[in-house]
Parts: C-alpha cells; structure tokens; sequence
C-alpha cells in the first residue's frame, strides 16, 4: 500500500491531476510505438493521458474557450524563466505534450526561434489534430530523442538563450536525460548565459541525487517549488542580480504572462536559492541513473 501512495504522489508532484474517468469523454486512443494514448474531455476542458480509464494524471490539458490560459502549475511556473531572458532569439524545447508552452512561446515571440524534439510522432499527431497545436515559420518540429538532437546539434554551436526540459514518459524523465553527462551537452548548445528551464519531481528518493547533479553542471539555480519543482539557472551560473533584474523584467512581462493565467504575484514569491537536498548526494551518471528504482521510494 505505501509504494501504491508513492506512485500517486508522484504522478501529482508532475502537476498531472487526475480527473474522475466517469466524467471525461474518450474523443481518441492510439497505441504508438512508446505508449497509449487517449484524449478525453470533461466540459471544456480536454487533456491528453497515457493512462485510461483509471489515470494516475494528465500529461497535457487545454480549455477550449480560453486556450491562452496554462492549466498546471507547473507550465506557469516553467515560464519564469522568461524572467532570466524577457526577449530569446532562440529556444530549444524538448517535450511536446500537447504543444501549450511551444505555444504560448510563439504567441509571445514570433520572431522567435523555436526548436521543439518530440521523441513519438504520434504525441504531435494528436497535439495537431485535437489541441489545436500549429507550429508558425519560426517554430521547427523535430521527431526523435531529445540527447541525440541534443549531443548533434553541439557541433553546429547553437548558442540556444533558453533551453526548456520537460520530455516525461509514463513514470518519469527517461533516465538518460539525467545524467551529468546529458546535462553537459544540453549546456554546450547553450548561449554563454543562456538559460536553463527544467521540469522536474517535488518530492522523491531521486530529488537529492538530481538537485546535486544540476547544482555540478549550473551551479546555483532558482528552485521553484510547489507540487511540482522546477529548475532555473544559466548556463554559467546564476548572475548575483538575477534576481533583482527578474523582479523589474517581471514588470515588463506581467501584460503577457496575465493573459497565461499567472505572473509576478504567483511566480517572483518561489524564486528561491535555498539548497534543500544533500549536497553530498552522489551525482547522477550514464553509469548510475536508476531513476526507476529511487522514483519508487518516498523521500526522506
């Protein structure tokens, strides 16, 4: 029973809340070939899940009469990174889901650059075909796993200003998007003070080995936390005003993030440094990354 409630806490630290099966319509299923697929909706709102009809979470969720707004928490707070850098010229995304942040991105920046790694095809088919998602001529949509477009693309020196994590399977962040030496890579595409944007567990086993493997590859970073944790840093390490330029960057954003469904008064209170987790936690490696086995424990 106890690693049953582990589960379920951390499907919800993902900010994938689970609706009753019995008031969601099932619109689309489709085995790919990494997971099941379904689309349901519930009065306007219509999300897509890995699971169903018992869902652990949501993966992606859209209302259909106010499509600017981001439903999770955690989509919001993952656009606080717009205020290390209110104006990108180029954003790496590796995640499609069903393509609300590409989105709201290109909505806010259409000159903007935008490259977005979805490893299943089918996750852009149904972010196409039942989420309204529509890549503009800034926005290139690429279908394949996210470190091989991440350690390929070194070679051609990127220099992305903002680079978004948020690739999840069925359980978690595939192990090999954890390590130190992914890490490493996504840091080389990086601009020398791009930004780092990364969605991540609140709480679980891996939350200690996963902080100390960031801190190694970025150093200090904001910690944003609530059900879910987002990190934000740079790729040299935060700047010692950050955090004053954030607060009169936020200024400048609050018109767009407003329209987003968020802004200063939810996001500049969780920009925090503190240093909740074993520093001394052995770092995540392509030679120790049991995300599977630590994901299935409580944090202690």
């Amino acid at each position: 029973m106890k690693r049953i409630l582990t589960i379920v806490a951390a499907f919800c630290a993902l900010g994938f809340t689970a609706a009753p099966a019995a008031a969601q319509q099932l619109l689309h299923q489709e085995r790919s070939l990494y997971r099941n697929i379904f689309v349901t909706q519930d009065g306007d709102e219509r999300c897509m899940l890995f699971r169903w009809p018992r869902p652990l979470g949501r993966e992606s969720c859209r209302m259909l009469h106010n499509p600017e707004k981001l439903i999770f928490d955690y989509t919001q707070m993952m656009l606080a990174g717009l205020y290390l850098d209110p104006s990108p010229k180029r954003i790496l995304i590796i995640g499609e889901g069903g393509g609300t942040i590409p989105t709201a991105l290109q909505e806010m920046f259409p000159a903007t650059q935008i490259d977005l790694v979805e490893l299943d095809k089918a996750i852009d088919g149904v972010a196409r075909t039942y989420f309204d998602f529509k890549p503009g001529p800034n926005m290139h949509v690429f279908i394949e796993d996210g470190r091989v477009y991440v350690k390929r693309a070194a070679a051609q020196k990127p220099n992305y200003d903002m680079v978004m994590l948020d690739a999840f399977d069925a359980d978690y962040i595939p192990e090999h998007m954890l390590t130190r030496e992914f890490l490493e890579e996504v840091r080389a595409d990086m601009a020398p003070h791009g930004v780092i944007v990364a969605n991540t567990f609140s709480d679980s086993a891996l939350y200690d080995h996963e902080s100390a493997t960031y801190a190694t590859v970025f150093g200090p970073y904001f910690n944003l936390k609530l059900a879910n944790r987002i990190i934000l840093g740079r790729a040299g390490g935060l700047a010692p005003d950050d955090l004053a330029n954030a607060r009169k960057n936020a200024a400048t954003l609050e018109p767009m993030l407003s329209k987003r469904g968020t802004g200063s008064d939810f996001l500049l209170p969780l920009l925090s440094t503190k240093v909740d987790w074993d520093p001394n936690s052995r770092i995540l490696t392509d030679q120790y990354s049991p995300s599977n086995l630590l994901n299935a424990l409580p944090r202690r």
